[in-house]
């Protein structure tokens, strides 16, 4: 008989039930690298600061320059030079102008700016008389005015919002010095199996070098955790029980174990851990464990399969959206996008694929034969392809859904 199988959605949906947000705290931006907001920001200054110069050159009267054109030059008399960073506001009258650097406050008296580069002699002969030789495009011509981009109070990045560099630096740039953002989650990850060595150990007849430990310590750091201990246990159930004592010890918010959660008869998580087991339509991955430490307020905890491809495939559809959503992200998945299949490729029946593939010009071609063991294929892959349940064959030019990945 046929083992119930649930979707995709009824397992993550029961997972992100059980999500329990961590606490915020506030922090300098040079340590927010990225966290998730728990608080918009907000400018607090206008951005830009004040009317400012977009080009090197010359802030002239429009009037004085709207007609100049290579036949018909335009004279000026330059009194003033204003750097970048100068405090200066000098005034002028009609026939006359000031010498500006890009990012220099523009004189009151200006209403736009000319390039060196639309004058005779440029920069070379930018002071005393200066010909223009264009005129600007329209009043206000190279001027960055003062809260083009934003204006003091504005939300300039919305709680949710995951802090990169870019991010940083345009709340630097609107004056704020420190953020409020989640607390990192700790996790802890667990391999088990007796056949495990450490990478680089002699290998003996059935041994394997042991990785998911180092993909899930990996995939944990990009999603914004910290990865408190990695441990490998054998198959005899006290290891297994010493781990997750220490991961509670260590305070771990999330526990996750790879092998032993599925039929075999040394299941190791299945006879030791407090988890729900499922089979899920989906391929990779079909056998799933998760608990929610409701019991005794402990942390959440994912049984994950052994085969390295179905332990990527699993954090990608079940860890990280808890790790995101536990740090109050307002994005919890990857970007998808609609490809076509340069190569064929046929689908298991019933169950929703998450296919490794590689991204070409041309769109997406599988990066293996397809077995969820193959480690080092894996790490050629730069997406996954998502086909439905009820497809049993992805043909070239057929367009599936693309989940991309670092």
């Amino acid at each position: 008989m046929t083992a119930h199988l649930i979707t995709v959605e009824e397992h993550r949906a029961r997972i992100l039930a059980a999500v329990r947000p961590l606490e915020a705290v506030r922090m300098p931006l040079p340590g927010a690298l990225g966290r998730i907001l728990r608080e918009p920001v907000h400018s607090a200054v206008d951005l830009p600061l004040f009317d400012n110069s977009a080009m090197d050159g010359f802030a002239v009267r429009f009037d004085d320059v709207a007609d100049a054109a290579a036949g018909a030059p335009v004279d000026l008399e330059v009194v003033a030079d204003v750097p970048a960073g100068g405090a200066e506001d000098p005034s002028f009258g009609p026939g006359q102008a000031v010498r500006i650097m890009t990012g220099a406050p523009v004189p009151a008296d200006a209403d736009a700016v000319v390039p060196f580069e639309d004058t005779a002699g440029g920069l070379a002969e930018s002071l005393g008389r200066i010909r223009v030789l264009a005129a600007p495009h329209a009043r206000g011509a190279h001027i960055r005015p003062q809260g083009e981009d934003c204006r003091a109070g504005d939300v300039i990045l919305p709680a949710g919002a995951e802090l990169g560099g870019r991010q940083l630096a345009g709340i630097a740039a609107a004056g704020v010095h420190e953020v409020v953002v989640s607390r990192v989650p700790r996790v802890a990850v667990i391999s088990t199996g007796d056949e495990l060595r450490p990478p680089g150990a002699p290998l003996e007849r059935g041994q394997i070098p042991e990785s998911n430990g180092t993909l899930l310590e990996g995939l944990c750091r990009e999603s914004g955790a910290e990865v408190v201990m990695k441990a490998s246990v054998s198959d005899d159930g006290d290891g297994l029980r010493a781990a997750l004592a220490d991961a509670a010890a260590l305070g771990a918010d999330v526990v996750i174990t790879s092998g032993g959660v599925s039929e075999g008869a040394y299941e190791v998580v299945k006879s030791v851990a407090r988890m729900r087991f499922d089979k899920v339509a989906m391929q990779p991955g079909k056998p799933q464990g998760f608990g929610d430490g409701s019991d005794d307020g402990g942390p959440l905890l994912f049984g994950l399969p052994g085969n390295p491809v179905s332990v990527a495939v699993s954090f990608e559809v079940f860890v990280r959206p808890a790790l995101r959503a536990m740090q109050g992200a307002a994005d919890l998945d990857r970007l998808i996008v609609r490809l076509p299949a340069v190569e064929a490729w046929r689908t298991p029946p019933g169950r929703r694929q998450y296919r490794p593939v590689l991204v070409t010009r041309d769109g997406v071609a599988p990066a293996s034969s397809g077995g969820s063991h193959l480690a080092a294929s894996l790490g050629r892959a730069e997406a996954y392809a998502i086909v439905p349940a009820d497809v049993d064959h992805v043909g070239i030019g057929d367009v599936v859904d693309v989940m991309l990945v670092p």
